[in-house]
């Protein structure tokens, strides 16, 4: 079934192009159904081959097959973290169509076929890169998701800070995409080859690393680490998140930053983890320090946030803090756990995103304090963004809760510490969220200092506020919870997670058993107590957990002006290199 992988990318792509070139023909129904149709198709396509991806399955696109064991062409791998996570991307590209259904406004110049072309172009970025067997390709779909994500951060051009947004992602993104260029163009220098299983062998087979493998390696993280938002390449997220519309808000933080996590382990587990890549003990210390700096700013910025989305853009970037931790230990058990926690949490945070953007049509705001005790009638999306804030804190049998059991046992001693503590600021800070704004529990919050970003004054994304929320805007959330439980509750589906990912990894098949332990069930319990205890806190003596006055400075580093944002992308790389070269030197 190798020959329809490249069907992963042509499908959204034709369809993209039918809806761009039809879509001012077509009434808003059919082009918005014609999307919808497009990427189910795609979505049970991966997951057809993800069934039928033991061993992985190779395709050299275009007849460019490799000559005495050396080519340039374009070559797919259809292998079992791939094709999940392309499956993941479509499920969630699916789940925004559907959620988006009739949503904005209207289109823009009457073109309704513009938005889910744009969804179809990004769904087709992700499988690609997912898909993608060679550096240079990744790169190249890495650029068409990154395009096409600014447009969609900047759908609604008509707003002053929906094109701020959009530029300060593009320009920081952008950047990235031009570091990863130039350490792919190193490495090719270096091997003659872009393939990153034939990198791999090359570098092994001319000797110790030396100063252009160590920079190759520090520009190709540097733009994954952009597009995953690790800490200090992370600026760019909040302000995204906080203009972007709520269906695109599902996919940056439920899918597009965890390809950066997945990109981090794909290249350095195929390129960099033989002995002519970088030593293990260089990369433990880059990614784990990385790791622990990105969980830990991002849980207190995401505490001390009253505007929703940026509240949950805070944390994504904690969770991605999380990944690349249990990544950098380097061990097979905590990359069948990254990969259990990535999937628990898609369905999490992209649920999250949707109960905010009924918010955010119901009463024109996604500020905390604004929206005090005004949405006590909506019942059903309490109880959604309430389950949706225990899914963070790991509460069994969430996906989230098994996946963290099993990279807590893996990573072990302190940094069980920071798991379990940054998990249950981030879910309290949601269940705060939760208890004042659908309950109206605590006395009326006060109106805060000049540095908080509000959100209020938002423009509601619909025609007009919402008097009735639809169906779909609803039963998305559900079912994207329901698809979170199911990871950490259905019997065997760890197993095969771990198996899969094993399977990929170039170190050989490990027996690793994933399944829940009594201290992970307690470690989850013990977090989601934390993240309860924290919420009631908060909301009954408000002042007790405010923000101090020595949070201040962290606070004043998301100052909205790109110039240093771009500034801090230069010292997270210099950071990279200074924590990844004590190896280069010793060898």
């Amino acid at each position: 079934m190798h020959h329809l992988l490249p069907l992963l990318v042509a499908v959204p792509l034709l369809g993209a192009a039918l809806l761009a070139a039809a879509g001012r023909r077509v009434p808003r129904a059919a082009a918005e159904s014609a999307g919808c149709a497009v990427s189910a198709g795609t979505c049970a396509l991966a997951i057809v081959l993800l069934l039928d991806s033991s061993p992985p399955q190779v395709e050299w696109v275009g007849g460019w097959l490799p000559v005495r064991g050396e080519s340039v062409g374009i070559v797919l791998v259809g292998d079992g973290p791939g094709l999940g996570m392309a499956a993941l991307a479509s499920t969630l590209t699916l789940a925004a169509l559907v959620y988006s259904w009739h949503y904005f406004d209207e289109p823009p110049r009457g073109h309704s076929g513009s938005f889910p072309a744009l969804l179809l172009l990004f769904q087709a970025g992700m499988c690609g890169f997912a898909i993608a067997g060679d550096l240079f390709n990744a790169f190249v779909w890495f650029e068409l998701m990154s395009v096409v994500a600014y447009a969609l951060t900047g759908h609604r051009v008509e707003e002053a800070r929906a094109v701020q947004g959009a530029l300060t992602f593009g320009i920081v993104n952008s950047l990235g995409a031009y570091a990863m260029l130039m350490g792919i163009g190193l490495l090719y220098a270096r091997t003659g080859e872009l393939g990153m299983t034939r990198i791999g062998q090359v570098l092994d087979a001319q000797g110790p690393p030396d100063a252009p493998v160590l920079a190759g390696f520090v520009l190709v993280l540097t733009g994954l680490l952009v597009k995953g938002a690790a800490v200090p390449f992370h600026f760019w997220l909040p302000d995204a998140h906080a203009v972007a519309p709520t269906p695109v808000c599902m996919l940056l933080s439920g899918v597009m930053v965890e390809l950066g996590a997945f990109g981090v382990w794909r290249v350095h587990d195929t390129v960099f983890s033989g002995p002519g890549g970088l030593p293990a003990a260089d990369v433990q210390r880059a990614l784990v320090a990385l790791g622990v700096l990105t969980a830990a700013v991002g849980a207190v910025m995401c505490w001390y946030q009253r505007h929703i989305k940026r509240l949950l853009a805070y944390s994504t970037v904690v969770h991605m803090g999380l990944f690349l931790t249990g990544i950098g230990t380097l061990t097979p058990e905590a990359d069948d756990g990254v990969a259990l926690y990535i999937l628990g949490h898609a369905g999490v945070k992209a649920a999250l995103f949707a109960c905010t953007g009924i918010l955010l049509d119901r009463y024109g705001s996604v500020d905390e304090r604004a929206l005090y005790g005004r949405a006590r009638r909506l019942r059903s999306v309490a109880v959604l963004f309430v389950a949706g804030g225990l899914g963070l804190a790991g509460l069994p049998p969430f996906g989230t809760a098994l996946g963290k059991s099993v990279t807590e046992e893996a990573v072990g001693g302190p940094l069980t510490v920071l798991y379990v503590l940054s998990g249950a600021v981030t879910a309290g800070a949601v269940l705060r969220v939760a208890a004042r704004v659908f309950l109206g529990l605590g006395p009326r919050p006060e109106e805060g200092d000049a540095y908080e970003t509000t959100g209020s004054g938002e423009e509601p994304e619909t025609r007009q506020r919402l008097s009735r929320v639809p169906d779909t805007m609803t039963a998305i959330p559900a079912v994207l919870l329901a698809g979170s439980l199911a990871v950490g509750a259905v019997p065997g589906f760890g197993g095969a997670v771990g198996h899969a990912v094993q399977e990929a990894g170039t170190g050989g098949l490990v027996a690793v058993s994933v399944h829940w332990t009594a201290l992970g069930v307690l470690l989850g319990l013990v977090s989601t107590a934390l993240a309860i205890a924290l919420a009631a806190v908060a909301v009954t003596r408000p002042r007790l957990l405010a923000a101090p006055d020595r949070a201040l400075p962290l606070r004043r580093l998301q100052s909205g002006h790109v110039g240093d944002y771009v500034a801090w992308l230069l010292v997270g790389t210099t950071l990279l290199g200074a924590l990844a070269l004590p190896g280069i030197l010793g060898s």
